[in-house]
């Protein structure tokens, strides 16, 4: 008998289980993050590090260890410590990578703290992880951090240092670490372990509220190694980072993929803007470009985009939501990208799990995620009895290996519900596994909107609109958009003898509370939802009939990877 019990004909192998691991000749790294930087200056000495094409701003691999030691010392002269939570809310600058590799050295465990939050989101990180340090923007495009952090800092016990990037106690913080012994942190690091906590990562919750990833030396480490591997990284190569710090993305992927190989990293803008990012790319010479799809079709869709020069580029990554193969395509053949990959993961795995290849045929690289990472594993299984399917039969892509989360933070039984006894990670995606191990998304289990790579749980968005005074009920669906992949939209019953509630009237009452991409694009005023017999809500049939009576018929058929 096969797995799903019917009779095998005699004579013929069992079918090839959908599981890989993959095999490597070269070794994990068991560096932590700051020793591993400290090494790369001693092997690529004055090559520059990273550059900032607002300000002008440039740093070479000793400058750049120079600011990050300063700004380590400065966090330990205000009583820092191993293990300690210090909380960064910006968007990408050099400070950004100053406080990273910073609080590495010294063993404390940075927050990511997204730039699109607002006090609702704020006040909840700041008292979930226990942040007793924010170093904050003073603000960015119409976020006032400021007064959100006013507002909410009365609530936050834990909290007892809130420094602004560029103002006085940031500069006092550097100066302080200046005047102070770099032999100290050289004591520090004795006292470290690369398996040691050292980063929290919030992903979208399905109860309502996001939950920390947590975050290793080892997890990030090596996985943005093997990305750079992926990508044929060596100190000659200059990557362009316009994709967010907060994510795994861009501080993992993109700064440690980059020190971990001696490469260049370059900050084309503190927010994504299209045109400044191409600016980057041809004034910097940049050899690699990031970037969810929404962001290669923006730059795609520039009216000059003919003008810029993107010769340097070879290579990149386009990850972070469904990858459509046209724009795959268009991003090989019209920006130069030969060598571009596509990668899969999540933030509780590092982020990555697999990658597709620069040897790759075309097709394979872009209309599928590649195959499993070094020194990971990979297996498809059924949901309802999690059973390894055979290879071609779609079931939830499972993870296991150097790269799985410790579990979100202060949450043992969220983190019980995906990381099994085994430490198989369930992502909650379903994927297909051909012969060869190519792998494909084909869609997900857990109800989640991935909207121009930000992570939506609708539960998150329906907790919040049932405080609206109108509302009696709400369900969030995502609904195919051609711009950012997904877009949100709420079905919503209204009480008896409430105004109608428009997409209008809902941004305003949302806005200022929830971060923008939260907010929902489509309304839709219902006096029921469907339902199954045993009364679950059919989200499914939702977003069919949302579909149709929108018109998105012609986003719903793009192929993604």
């Amino acid at each position: 008998m096969n797995r799903t019990g019917t009779e095998r004909p005699s004579g013929q192998p069992p079918e090839l289980p959908s599981y890989v691991s993959g095999t490597s000749t070269v070794p994990l790294l068991g560096d932590t993050i700051g020793a591993n930087l400290d090494r790369t200056v001693l092997r690529v000495g004055e090559h520059e590090a990273l550059v900032e094409c607002v300000s002008g701003r440039r740093f070479s691999y000793p400058e750049l260890v120079a600011e990050v030691d300063a700004c380590a010392l400065g966090l330990d002269a205000l009583g820092v410590a191993k293990g300690d939570r210090v909380g960064i809310w910006a968007p990408n600058c050099a400070e950004w990578v100053f406080v990273q590799f910073a609080t590495a050295k010294l063993g404390a465990i940075m927050v990511n703290i997204n730039p699109a939050y607002r006090t609702h989101e704020l006040a909840y990180v700041l008292k979930q992880a226990g942040i007793s340090v924010l170093i904050s923007a003073v603000s960015f495009k119409t976020s006032d951090y400021r007064a959100m952090v006013a507002q909410v800092r009365a609530d936050c016990p834990d909290l007892h240092e809130v420094i602004f990037i560029g103002e006085p106690a940031w500069e006092r913080l550097m100066q302080t670490g200046r005047g102070r012994d770099r032999g100290l942190l050289a004591e520090r690091e004795t006292q470290l372990s690369a398996d040691d906590p050292i980063n929290i990562q919030y992903t979208s919750g399905t109860t309502g509220f996001p939950k920390g990833a947590t975050l290793t030396h080892h997890n990030l480490l090596n996985n943005a190694f093997f990305v750079g591997e992926g990508c044929g990284y060596t100190e000659d190569d200059r990557v362009c980072i316009p994709v967010p710090y907060y994510h795994c993305f861009g501080m993992g992927m993109g700064n440690l993929g980059s020190t971990t190989h001696g490469a260049t990293m370059i900050i084309p803008a503190p927010g994504f803007d299209p045109a400044l990012t191409l600016n980057a790319v041809q004034d910097e010479r940049c050899t690699s470009l990031y970037g969810v799809p929404t962001m290669f079709i923006a730059e795609l869709g520039l009216p000059d985009f003919a003008d810029y020069d993107l010769s340097s580029l070879r290579t990149g990554i386009m990850a972070g939501s469904p990858c459509p193969v046209e724009v795959m395509k268009r991003v090989v053949e019209e920006m130069g990208m030969s060598e571009v990959t596509i990668c899969y993961g999540m933030t509780e795995t590092s982020p990555v799990s697999t990658q597709t290849g620069a040897d790759d045929d075309l097709d394979r690289r872009t209309s599928t995620v590649g195959r499993v990472h070094p020194h990971l594993e990979v297996k498809i299984v059924d949901p309802s009895n999690g059973l390894t399917m055979p290879r071609g039969e779609t079931g939830e892509f499972c993870t296991r290996g150097y790269s799985v989360m410790l579990g979100y933070w202060n949450e043992p039984e969220k983190t019980r519900e995906v990381l099994d006894a085994s430490r198989w990670m369930h992502t909650g995606d379903l994927a297909v596994m051909d012969a060869d191990g190519y792998l494909n998304i084909v869609g997900r289990i857990k109800d989640m909107v991935i909207r121009g790579g930000e992570n939506v749980y609708p539960r998150e968005i329906e907790e919040f609109l049932y405080t609206h005074p109108d509302v009696v009920d709400a369900q969030v669906i995502g609904v195919p958009d051609e711009r950012y992949g997904e877009e949100l939209m709420a079905w919503v019953r209204l009480r008896p003898g409430a105004e109608p509630l428009t997409p209008e009237r809902l941004r305003e009452f949302c806005t200022g509370k929830v971060a923008h991409y939260k907010i929902p694009r489509y309304v839709k005023i219902v006096d029921e939802f469907p339902m199954t017999v045993t009364g679950k809500i059919r989200k499914v049939e939702m977003r069919q009939i949302s579909v149709q009576e929108l018109g998105l018929e012609s986003a719903a058929a793009i192929r993604n990877a």
